[in-house]
């Protein structure tokens, strides 16, 4: 699977997923303001963090040793039977959680119990969640890109539509259920997918616990979790401080801003997770690392740079399409959140050696020391510069983690 054909292939998906994101946004943002596109982004922040303790944070090591054991069909049953245990008894386990502390996870998160619904049918639905995310990794390690891809656009279009009817119909109740709803479809998609792939037998999935299989997955599980907890923790911490300092409206602008980063990026960041990860886990030697990693960094840094350079440009027109007049003032944001992408694309093409290479330690410690890192610029800058502080502290932080990636790896890139 080379990286042009995979990139390819995630085309397809990022351009039905970012017509998607951006159709519903625009539908968010009609019919809720800022209020609301600030609201859904607390509430995506949230599902990340839940569904990532629901499948036991095992995506990236089910990834990494599908590709691993490809052709093993014993490992691949101890792998596959071990990951579909611990993603049903953790999911069982949050969803219980979820019920009981409905009402004050939404208190926390809202400060009002009025999502507290929304909340327990997350709780009752996130097995599918869960078993859809662990299908999709098993799919992705074993390089089924198609399937992949058909699975993706599905899920796309299917949160579309769930989105623009109930955000119609019941407004910012309908968008959160929406956002709740429309993966765990997604599930009996998938599921039909893996049916009908050539490899499928059940006993893949019926073994005993295995429980070396377990203690190798969990050192991925720490590294997914301490993402989980970080990066939207600190998008939570950093949206209330916009909210509280400066008017939820400005938190609206900042998530409304987030949402074009992400959209736009999803190209890069698919066919990051499709190909990198499978493929620098085969990857023994320095010399095949190098060029990799080189190889991608001549593909893909041309192509975010033009990309930040067009919108840029054009980010009057962009707001337009697919916001509101009211949130003109989100260009001020554009600069220094396109210059923040760039580092941080530059960045993820190094940071996935982390992960492939299960280097842990080194993983949890930069993970916890960007999200520090990043609160503690944002504050300062926020309370200097406004709103626009907060790209500001994207920017930096993002750069700081990309010479600090070079300095990690100096001795595979430049020996």
């Amino acid at each position: 699977m080379k990286l042009l054909k995979t990139s390819f292939f995630s085309a397809i998906i990022t351009v039905v997923r970012i017509a998607a994101g951006f159709v519903a946004n625009k539908a968010v943002a009609v019919f809720t303001g800022a209020t609301g596109v600030a609201t859904i982004g607390q509430f995506t922040n949230f599902i990340a963090i839940a569904l990532t303790f629901a499948n036991g944070a095992i995506n990236n090591g089910v990834i990494k040793y599908t590709a691993e054991f490809d052709g093993d069909k014993d490992q691949l049953q101890k792998l596959f039977s071990t990951s579909f245990k611990i993603s049903l008894y953790c999911s069982f386990l949050i969803g219980a959680v979820l019920l009981i502390l409905s009402p004050y996870i939404s208190n926390y998160l809202f400060s009002s119990e009025v999502y507290s619904m929304p909340i327990k049918v997350l709780g009752i639905t996130i097995v599918l969640y869960s078993l859809n995310s662990l299908l999709i990794s098993i799919l992705n390690g074993k390089k089924q890109i198609s399937s992949f891809t058909v699975i993706n656009t599905a899920g796309s279009i299917i949160g579309l539509l769930f989105t623009v009817i109930l955000v119609f119909y019941f407004k910012l109740q309908g968008a959160i259920y929406a956002l709740v709803l429309a993966q765990s479809i997604v599930f009996f998609v998938t599921l039909a997918m893996i049916l009908k792939s050539d490899w499928f037998q059940w006993s893949y999935f019926n073994q005993p616990f295995d429980r070396k299989v377990a203690v190798s997955l969990s050192h991925f599980s720490l590294m997914a979790i301490v993402t989980a907890l970080t990066v939207p923790v600190s998008q939570i911490f950093l949206r209330n401080l916009i909210a509280n300092k400066l008017g939820i409206d400005s938190a609206g602008y900042w998530q409304g801003m987030m949402r074009i980063s992400d959209g736009y990026l999803l190209l890069i960041t698919t066919s990051l997770g499709t190909y990198y990860l499978p493929k620098l886990s085969s990857l023994l030697l320095d010399k095949d690392l190098k060029n990799e990693i080189l190889n991608g960094y001549k593909i893909i840094m041309p192509a975010v740079f033009v990309s930040c350079v067009i919108i840029y440009f054009m980010r009057f027109i962009i707001i337009r399409i697919l916001y509101v007049e009211s949130f003109i003032n989100m260009q001020s944001l554009f600069f220094y959140q396109l210059l923040g992408d760039f580092f941080k694309i530059a960045a993820w093409l190094l940071g996935y050696l982390l992960v492939a290479k299960s280097m842990t330690k080194i993983y949890v410690i930069t993970e916890i020391g960007f999200s520090v890192c990043y609160v503690v610029i944002g504050y300062f800058c926020i309370r200097s510069f406004g709103l626009v502080g907060i790209t500001i502290a994207f920017a930096v932080s993002y750069f700081m983690y990309f010479l600090l990636m070079l300095m990690i790896f100096r001795k595979t890139l430049f020996n």
